[in-house]
C-alpha cells in the first residue's frame, strides 16, 4: 500500500475492475509500479502480486485500474483465495498523482468488493500508507520484518545436518509435487506461502533468477524433510533466504539452522556481499535463530485489516 491521501482537486476519475489484464494494461501497471519503487525505495506490490499481472485469469484474483484524465493513476489487486482469512489487497498510487484521494478511492472500492472484510499490505510501512489505513478504518494486524546480514563477516560456520539427513539440489519436474506437499505442511499456518500451487511454482521457475542449484532439498531415506530455496537479486547484490521450510515432526532438531547455513554459504560463494530474508515479527523462535546467525532488522512491512 503506497499512497498520499491529502486531498487536492483532481480530474474526473474512473475505476475498472478486471479478472485479467491485457498486455498493454499489464505494461502500464508495471510502469506505475516501477516509478513508485524508484520514488519510495520499496516495491509497492509483492512478487506474487507482480506475477499475477500476467498469464490470464486466476481464481479469486481481481485487478482494479484507476484512471484520471485518461491516465492510469492507481492500481489495486484483490486476492480472495483463502477459505478462512479475509481477502488480501495491495494498492499503489503513481507518485506524480498522489494527494488527490486516489488511495482512498481504491481502498474504498476494495472494502466494498470484499464485503468490508479486508487485509491490506503496506510495504515499508511508510507514514502515508499508515495514514490511509487509519482513514479506511483498518487496524494493524501483522508485522513482517526484512532482516539482513553481511556474507563476509561474521564467518559462516559449517552446517551440521541431523543424523541420516542429506542435501541435494532441486530437480525441476521431478521434485515439484513432493516440494509442494512439504511446503504446504511446513506453512499450514501461513496463508500466502502454504497455499502455493503448481502454477505458482511454474511461474517462479520461469523467472530469470530461478536457479535449481540454489534450491536445496533435505532428505532422510529418500523422503523430503526440509528445504532452503535461495534467490539472487543481481542488480542489488543481494542473496535471499527466499523460502526455508522444515516438515512438521522434523522441527527442533537443528535442520532449519543447518539448511540456513547451506544456503548462506552457497550465496557467499556467488560473491554476494549481503543476505536478506523475511520473517514474521511474532515468530519469536525464527527471529531468535536468525539473530544468532547475525541477521538484524533492515525494514518492516505492515499488514492492516478490518476489525473482525
Amino acid at each position: 500500500m503506497s499512497s498520499d491521501d491529502t486531498v487536492r482537486p483532481v480530474p474526473s476519475r474512473s475505476l475498472e475492475t478486471r479478472s485479467a489484464l491485457d498486455p498493454d494494461q499489464a505494461g502500464a501497471v508495471l510502469g506505475l509500479l516501477a516509478e513508485a519503487a524508484r520514488v519510495d525505495g520499496q516495491q509497492p506490490v509483492s512478487e506474487q502480486g507482480r506475477l499475477q499481472l500476467h498469464g490470464g485469469p486466476r481464481e479469486g484474483v481481481s485487478h482494479l485500474l484507476l484512471t484520471a484524465g485518461g491516465e492510469l493513476v492507481g492500481y489495486g489487486q484483490l486476492e480472495d483465495t483463502d477459505p478462512v482469512e479475509a481477502p488480501a489487497a495491495e494498492l499503489v498510487v503513481h507518485p506524480a498523482h498522489r494527494g488527490h484521494g486516489h488511495g482512498r478511492a481504491l481502498g474504498a472500492a476494495m472494502l466494498a468488493a470484499s464485503g468490508k472484510r479486508l487485509r491490506v499490505w503496506a510495504h515499508g510501512g511508510h507514514s502515508a500508507a499508515r495514514h490511509l489505513a487509519q482513514v479506511l478504518g483498518l487496524t494493524l494486524f501483522r508485522e513482517l520484518r526484512q532482516m539482513r546480514r553481511p556474507l563476509t563477516d561474521p564467518e559462516l560456520s559449517e552446517p551440521v545436518l541431523p543424523e541420516g539427513v542429506s542435501v541435494r539440489p532441486f530437480v525441476p519436474g521431478k521434485d515439484d509435487a513432493a516440494w509442494l506437499a512439504v511446503n504446504a505442511a511446513a506453512f499450514a499456518h501461513h496463508p500466502e506461502q502454504g497455499s502455493l500451487t503448481q502454477r505458482d511454482l511454474d511461474d517462479r521457475k520461469a523467472l530469470p533468477w530461478f536457479d535449481p542449484a540454489g534450491f536445496f532439498l533435505a532428505e532422510r531415506r529418500g523422503e523430503l524433510v526440509g528445504f532452503h530455496w535461495t534467490k539472487v537479486h543481481a542488480e542489488e547484490g543481494l542473496g535471499e533466504v527466499y523460502v526455508l521450510g522444515v516438515r512438521p515432526g522434523e522441527q527442533g532438531g537443528g535442520l532449519g539452522k543447518a539448511l540456513t547455513l547451506v544456503g548462506l554459504r552457497h550465496l557467499a560463494a556467488q560473491g554476494l556481499p549481503t543476505a536478506m530474508l523475511y520473517v514474521d515479527a511474532d515468530n519469536k523462535a525464527a527471529v531468535a535463530v536468525y539473530e544468532r546467525l547475525g541477521f538484524t532488522t533492515y525494514e518492516t512491512d505492515l499488514m492492516y485489516r478490518t476489525e473482525t
